[in-house]
This record gives C-alpha cells, sequence and structure tokens, in this order.
C-alpha cells in the first residue's frame, strides 16, 4: 500500500531528490571560490606545525635543554666568603676570608684561589688567623687519582642531561613520524571516501535522468508501469548507498580535520569542493618497491632504536658511576700561598711564599649500597640490549611484511583497473542492447551497478596501496615523503 501512494507523485520524488543534488553542487560551486584543492602537503604541513602531540615532544625537548643547563651549572665559578671578630673578652682579633673555586671536568680537578686578611690579637689556639698586614693570597688545585677520576656526580649529572637531550630528540622524530603518517592515511582515506561517493552520486543521477524519459514512455504506453516502479526502486537503493558513501565522506572529513589544522591550531574541516580530481583509470602513479629495499637503509636509524641506544648509554654510565664508588679515594692537592705587605702581629713566619703538597687517602668497606646499584644497572642494559634485539628483528619483518602489502596492492590495483574496463564493456555493451530491444531494463541495471562497484573497488584497492605505500615510508624513514624533511632530525 505504500509504494502506490508513492508512484502517485512521481514528479515531486524526483523534484525533491533533483533539488538536493542541485543544492549540494550550488554550495559547492559558490565555495570553489574560497577553498582551493586541499593536496597532501597541505595537509603534512599544517600538522607538522600545529599538531599538539609535536608541539608536547617540543616542550619536553625544551625541559630536556634546561635540565642540561642546570647540571652545567655544577661547573660555574663560585665565590664564598666568611668572616668573624671578637667583640668582647682579652683577645680583639679579627679575621675575613674569601676566594673563588672552578671545579673542571678531567681527573675530577678543580682550582680555587683566596684571599685572607686578619687584625688584632689571636689565642694561641687560634693562630693560624694571623697574616701580614695585608693579608695572604694563596691559590691550588686538586685533582682525584682514582675514585672520581673519570667520573663523578658532577659530570655523570652533565652526561646524563646530554643523553636525556638526544633521548627527546628522537622522541621528537619519533612523535612526528607517527603523527604524519596518521594524517597522511587520514587525507587519503578522505579522499578515496569522496571519490566513491561521486561514483555513487554518478550512478543515482544515472537514474535519476531516467526516470523522466521512462514517465513519458509511460505516459505514451509504449511501456507498461512496472518499469517506473523499477527504476524508482532503483532510485531508492541508490539514494541509500550514496547517502551511506556521503555519511563515510563526512566522518573522514572529521577524521582529517584532526590533523589539518588553521594558523591558531584548531581543527579544520575539509570542504567538499577541496576533494582533488580523480585522474583517469590507469594514469595512477606507481607506488611499489622492489623486494628487501629498505631493510638495511632507514631500519638501523629508526628514532624506536636510538631511543634504546640512548637508554643503554645512559644505563651503562650509571654502571660506570657505580663502578667509581667502590674505588678508593687518592685525591692530590697542589697549593701556593704568599703573604703580603710588612709582618703583623702573627710575627715573621708569615712572611714568606710557602708551596704545600696534600695527599688524602680512603677507602670504602662494605659498599652493599654500590654494588646492589652496579649489579642492578647492568641487568637493565642486559634487558635494553635484549629489547633492541627484538625490536629490530621486529622491524625486518615488519618492512617485509609492508614491501609484501604495497607490491601486492599494486598488482590488485592493476586487475581493478581491468575490472572497471570490462564492466565498462559490459555496461555500454547492454546499454545498446537494451535501445536495440534485445535486453531488459533489469539487465541494464545490473551492469551500470556492476560497473559503479568496479570503480568502489578500484578506488579502494588505491587506496589500500597508498596505505602500505605510508607505512613503508614510516618504517624506513623517508622523511620527505612524510612532508618532515632533514630539519625535523635531532
Amino acid at each position: 500500500m505504500i509504494g502506490p501512494r508513492l508512484y502517485r507523485l512521481p514528479r515531486s520524488l524526483l523534484a525533491l531528490i533533483t533539488a538536493v543534488g542541485l543544492s549540494v553542487s550550488a554550495a559547492s560551486r559558490a565555495s570553489a571560490q574560497v577553498a582551493p584543492m586541499l593536496s597532501a602537503e597541505d595537509v603534512l604541513q599544517s600538522s607538522a606545525v600545529h599538531f599538539p602531540s609535536i608541539l608536547e615532544a617540543l616542550a619536553e625537548r625544551r625541559g630536556a635543554d634546561a635540565a642540561l643547563l642546570e647540571a652545567q651549572g655544577a661547573f660555574d665559578l663560585v665565590f664564598g666568603a666568611d668572616g668573624s671578630s671578637r667583640t668582647a673578652g682579652f683577645y680583639d682579633g679579627s679575621v675575613i676570608d674569601g676566594g673563588m673555586r672552578q671545579n673542571f671536568g678531567p681527573f675530577g680537578s678543580s682550582a680555587y684561589v683566596g684571599y685572607r686578611l686578619s687584625g688584632g690579637d689571636f689565642p694561641i689556639y687560634e693562630d693560624a688567623n694571623y697574616t701580614n698586614d695585608r693579608g695572604e693570597l694563596k691559590v691550588g688545585v686538586l685533582f682525584s687519582l682514582l675514585r672520581d677520576r673519570d667520573i663523578d656526580d658532577r659530570r655523570f649529572r652533565r652526561n646524563d642531561a646530554r643523553l636525556a637531550i638526544r633521548e627527546a630528540n628522537f622522541d621528537v622524530l619519533l612523535t612526528r613520524i607517527g603523527v604524519q603518517q596518521r594524517a597522511l592515511a587520514a587525507y587519503w582515506r578522505w579522499v578515496t571516501a569522496g571519490r566513491q561517493l561521486d561514483v555513487y552520486d554518478e550512478l543515482l543521477q544515472i537514474a535519476l535522468d531516467r526516470e523522466i524519459a521512462l514517465e513519458e514512455q509511460v505516459r505514451s504506453g509504449a511501456l507498461a508501469e512496472i518499469f517506473l516502479v523499477e527504476n524508482r526502486q532503483n532510485i531508492t537503493r541508490r539514494q541509500r548507498l550514496a547517502t551511506a558513501a556521503r555519511r563515510e565522506f563526512q566522518s573522514a572529513a572529521y577524521a582529517l580535520s584532526f590533523y589539518y589544522r588553521d594558523a591558531n591550531g584548531e581543527p579544520r574541516l575539509p570542504q567538499d569542493i577541496q576533494l582533488p580530481p580523480a585522474p583517469p583509470i590507469g594514469e595512477l602513479e606507481p607506488l611499489a618497491v622492489g623486494a628487501g629495499f629498505g631493510t638495511t637503509t632507514g631500519i638501523m636509524q629508526r628514532p624506536e632504536l636510538e631511543i634504546l641506544r640512548t637508554a643503554i648509554d645512559r644505563a651503562r654510565n650509571r654502571i660506570t658511576l657505580a663502578e667509581n664508588s667502590l674505588k678508593p679515594r687518592v685525591d692530590l692537592n697542589f697549593e701556593l700561598s704568599q703573604g703580603l705587605g710588612s709582618v703583623a702581629e702573627g710575627g715573621p713566619s708569615r712572611d714568606s711564599t710557602d708551596a704545600m703538597v696534600s695527599l688524602n687517602f680512603s677507602v670504602p668497606l662494605q659498599q652493599r649500597a654500590a654494588r646492589g646499584r652496579l649489579a642492578r644497572e647492568r641487568a637493565e642494559v642486559e634487558v635494553l640490549e635484549q629489547q633492541q634485539r627484538l625490536q629490530v628483528d621486529r622491524l625486518e619483518v615488519e618492512v617485509q611484511d609492508i614491501v609484501l602489502d604495497l607490491n601486492v596492492a599494486e598488482d590488485l590495483l592493476r586487475l581493478a583497473e581491468q575490472e572497471v574496463d570490462q564492466a565498462d564493456t559490459m555496461r555500454d555493451a547492454e546499454q545498446q542492447r537494451f535501445e536495440s530491444g534485445a535486453s531488459d531494463f533489469f539487465l541494464v541495471n545490473i551492469r551500470e551497478e556492476r560497473a559503479a562497484d568496479a570503480r568502489i573497488q578500484y578506488v579502494a584497492a588505491d587506496l589500500e596501496r597508498r596505505i602500505a605505500r605510508i607505512n613503508f615510508d614510516a618504517t624506513t624513514m623517508d622523511l620527505e615523503r612524510l612532508g618532515i624533511g632533514d630539519s625535523a632530525g635531532p
């Protein structure tokens, strides 16, 4: 009962369908003046500059830079001074002492210079406070001969901060590769959804155009009304397909807007008119690569592996620091002092140039904490080395699988291309047979829909090979194809 009521208003139905199609086309034409075609390069450039994950990784790298600056502060020149004065009692001595110290890296060395000036009388147990009337100047250097010779806490923190920067650099690169990989995939899914929508819209338009001719033929009695009913059924089915395709296209546009952003970093929804035109069937550029390509070029420079290598280097530095704490301390100190001015209350013993060499020795006992740290860090290095080995094996298998996917996808595209040609030939032949009266309307519809389905499969096959190539480029570090370039490296 529903069908006949609808069929009494064929022109109203046709007018509604046609109006919707024309309004979409008009809106697209109006947008054409303000929305240029969207290319993959546009999306990659936008995501590379504005995507939050990349900005987060860059901020973390700046934090690593700041940590290095903080660690380098342990080697800053330090000035210190103190003084004392007896304000009551039998003795009235006063003394001020100031100096600067600079820590260096090699041999755990440091250098210092000091100046001391005293006045008044001191008790015998403070006799060392006396200086000439213009004070005393001294300079000295300190060397570590065993413990702290090759590494100490200061140098460890500085080296670890440098490695942390290296790790942050590779983390930025890894984030960029992942973002660009997903952005490029989102772009081609949007393009594919738009091209599939075009196929369904074209299929629907064929049925709409046929509706007018069928109405005239039914009205003149040349055809039975059942042909008109069948065409309206085709219109409904093709409308459903086009509506579903429109929904997929809009969903793909929203997914793409996650990566395609404006100058303020806000998601930008691509317009329908920005869809690039589809190249003719059979004119797509080949994307396949030779078997085995990329398994040695690019994989070993993958940021995941570099991050693991850096983590191993950091763990080895911790091993060196733990081994250092087990060594005995032997520090050698050279100091030169000179009294300035005339002899004062301290007597002539202060009025000389003195050179002093001192040796400090100590040996750690029961270093269980240090030995525990050492064993733990050695185990950590072994863990990281096994992770590195597993990652290399995984990447080699992954890239071979991607190469296989890419080359098979290229073959499937060629087969889909042949299927399109064959389906178009069958459709055109069936249309000619129908016009000559040798076929029927049912077969014509089947041939049209099979031709459309062949084009849908062709577009889908193109997407599969593009996704495979994107994955290949990401795995083998083809930064140019990912829109990253040399400047993005650590």
